[in-house]
């Protein structure tokens, strides 16, 4: 859908969910609905317009940007002092949708405040996000070229992963690497954790060294376009133990059992559930604390969520990620990780990188 597409459709459900007007306030959500890449703007739509309130910061970006909404500019005001103002104005707005999930309370506080009793706030539905669940073509290329280009750093990436190095300098190289290649912005900090770190989930790169010997976990996105990517792979350094070979592949394993899950009308939570089913097999299940994934496109983390119990149904054009794990405390841990794109038979692999364990 183009933006103007994607507004309409948002406007039309406004009367389902007895609202006069909805306000716009996270940017993935704006940027997705008109096409505004700043960093301050807000979205107000009723059942018959939009208009972008922003600052004269962007007078220029939003003109060339903005798609299907009118464009107004308030000097000396936020985006939102502006569309509360207008929102008082407008004759027949009485209930006022707000995304509340992104608002502090202060800020919701502000808003009340602003636009008085004779106006109720209510929390809008998350329309916009399950919108965003399903991708278009032109979405799905996007993601597929930010994949494409971070499995391409793959092979740097282990070149520089060598004993003694310090697991920041392993990440700044491939961070480099990826602004030479033409990323916006890694789509989160690189995870290099190298040891007994690789049993934290989420080692975001420290100081350490790599060890002389162990378990490596590299986990690590880009967005290119606006849309992400993510990837892990987890090395060994030197020759690995036939323990640190069992654990290897039965997480591997279990990653394989989750795509292969991945099809239309399979519920998320059975795709987690297929995954976890291989390491309670193999006797690892209680060490494997997180989800098996997530969806990504304009935000690394959206929905749907792939985990226990989570009944979203699956359909094409959704792109989530499969990344089971396994954690051993104060010992190591192995993680691996895809995004794919749900089709009408399965999924396609975006992440197209080796996944037999390599020492290096």
């Amino acid at each position: 859908m183009s933006p103007e597409d994607r507004m309409r459709h948002l406007r039309a459900q406004l009367e389902a969910h007895r609202l006069d007007a909805v306000l716009i306030t996270h940017l993935p959500n704006i940027r997705y609905l008109c096409g505004f890449t700043g960093s301050a703007g807000v979205l107000a739509l009723t059942d018959r317009d939009a208009t972008f309130f922003t600052d004269g910061r962007y007078t220029e970006q939003a003109c060339v940007e903005v798609r299907g909404a009118k464009i107004t500019i308030r000097k000396g005001k936020s985006g939102m002092a502006a569309a509360l103002k207008w929102l008082r104005t407008r004759s027949g707005i009485r209930r006022i949708g707000i995304e509340s999930s992104y608002l502090t309370v202060a800020e919701r506080d502000v808003i009340t405040r602003s636009l008085g009793s004779a106006r109720k706030i209510v929390n809008a539905p998350p329309r916009v996000e399950e919108m965003r669940m399903v991708k278009s073509p032109d979405e799905i290329a996007k993601i597929r070229a930010a994949c494409e280009l971070g499995a391409s750093l793959f092979d740097g990436l282990t070149a520089g992963i060598r004993p003694g190095v310090p697991e920041t300098e392993v990440a700044g190289q491939l961070e480099f690497a990826a602004r030479k290649a033409g990323v916006d912005q890694m789509a989160f900090p690189t995870i290099i954790a190298g040891g007994h770190r690789s049993a934290l989930p989420h080692g975001r790169a420290s100081h350490a060294p790599i060890p002389p010997r162990g378990f490596v976990v590299c986990d690590f996105g880009v967005i290119l376009s606006g849309y992400c990517s993510d990837m892990t792979r987890t090395l060994h350094v030197g020759r690995p133990t036939a323990e640190a070979r069992r654990v290897y592949a039965a997480v591997r394993d279990a990653q394989q059992a989750g795509l292969e899950a991945v099809k239309p009308c399979k519920t998320v939570g059975e795709v987690d559930a297929s995954a976890r089913k291989l390491l309670l097999y193999n006797g690892l299940a209680r060490y494997f604390t997180h989800s098996t994934g997530h969806g990504l496109g304009l935000e690394i983390h959206e929905a749907p969520r792939v985990a226990a119990g989570q009944k979203e149904v699956l359909r094409p054009g959704m792109v989530i990620t499969v990344e089971p794990g396994v954690y051993l405390p104060g010992k190591w841990g192995v993680r691996i990780e895809d995004t794919v794109v749900v089709t009408e038979t399965g999924c396609e692999i975006l992440t197209n990188c080796p996944k037999d364990l390599q020492a290096v």
